[in-house]
């Protein structure tokens, strides 16, 4: 027992280490090479570095790189190497897209959404496509097992669909919804690691070993990434940070055996895409600042996003919006947990 909490502890603890060296490295380095986003909820934009998820992504790897140097030097590994390899080649590759979406900054301010900004971005259809090279990896290995359990149907054999259509669909749509819901200080990091603790407790207490080890990872590259883009961000997750991170949300889903459960707790992230899904995916998520330091609706009474919904409840700021919204998180998890308990997962 010792042993298994030791090979989950020291990667999770490598992770924290590299993902805080990565970050503070990259605040600099990406502002100065132009990389920046610019911070809107607060008045006048100031530009920040952006792209930060890259030090996330980094932090991942690393962690799994540390689990497989120990089981080739150290112990004997309790997971399939070859598997976990291939999850770090997954988050790389979709963390590489994210990436080619941040680094598209314009000197002069151009339409992105439905409002003028430096940041243009992928295309819209260029990110389904791109975001389908993450899926590569674990459709090569066959990852997961092809019955699932849908909530409230029972189980459901897919056969080759599942790792050849149901992974990469899973891929696309998680890791595209994730990069739906931000703009706000804390908001993505904050969502995330209250989802990613719920899929650390689900897989101690009933998923697999593989799934407790990628949760670990996963929870302390984002906590140690978290104090940079808390209040008064100095860096930007960017679309890097939501690529990989929802690639290992999939990840962990797959080869922890936890789709009902993933299904529950990702469905602020669903019900978000259905949103901007109403008005074609042509969506700011942000609200136009006031003098009190509150945000105004950008579309008044009209809600394309769950930030709308926050900011036309109260008059919300910044930080409210973080909080409100993963409050949320935080009851969907809880409300998944329910379910298994009910029998109903």
């Amino acid at each position: 027992m010792f042993r298994t909490f030791q090979t989950v502890l020291v990667p999770g603890l490598i992770v924290f280490l590299v993902t805080v060296v990565a970050t503070r490295f990259l605040i600099g380095y990406l502002y100065n090479a132009g990389i920046v986003a610019e911070d809107r909820n607060k008045g006048k934009p100031r530009k920040i570095a952006s792209s930060g998820g890259l030090a996330v992504a980094a932090g991942i790897i690393f962690g799994v790189l540390a689990y497989t140097s120990g089981g080739t030097f150290v112990f004997k590994p309790v997971l399939d190497i070859s598997q976990l390899l291939a999850v770090a080649l997954s988050i790389m590759l979709i963390a590489m897209v994210g990436f080619l979406d941040d680094i598209n900054v314009q000197k002069k301010r151009v339409e992105s959404t439905d409002r003028m900004d430096i940041r243009q971005g992928l295309r819209q259809w260029q990110k389904p496509v791109l975001t389908l090279v993450g899926a590569l990896p674990l459709m090569a290995i066959n990852a997961g097992v092809s019955v699932i359990n849908v909530p409230f149907v029972g189980n459901l054999d897919l056969g080759l669909l599942y790792p050849l259509l149901a992974v990469p669909l899973a891929v696309i749509f998680v890791s595209n919804a994730v990069n739906l819901l931000g703009g706000f200080d804390g908001l993505q990091p904050g969502m995330t690691i209250i989802a990613g603790i719920g899929l650390l407790l689900y897989s101690v207490f009933f998923g697999t070993y593989m799934g407790t080890l990628l949760s670990t990872l996963m929870v302390a590259a984002i906590l140690a990434f978290l104090p940079f883009n808390a209040k008064n961000s100095r860096i930007i997750p960017g679309d890097s940070f939501t690529y990989a991170v929802g690639a290992t949300m999939v990840a962990i889903m797959v080869m922890g055996h936890e789709e009902a459960f993933g299904l529950i707790i990702f469905i602020p992230w669903i019900i978000e895409f259905f949103l901007h899904l109403r008005r074609k995916f042509k969506v700011s998520d942000l609200g136009i600042p006031q003098k009190d330091g509150t945000l105004k609706p950008p579309y008044g009474k009209k809600i394309y996003s769950l930030t709308h919904l926050v900011m036309n409840l109260k008059k919300a700021s910044e930080m409210d919006v973080t909080v409100y919204l993963c409050a949320l998180e935080t009851a969907v998890v809880i409300l998944a947990f329910l379910l298994k308990f009910a029998g109903l997962l």
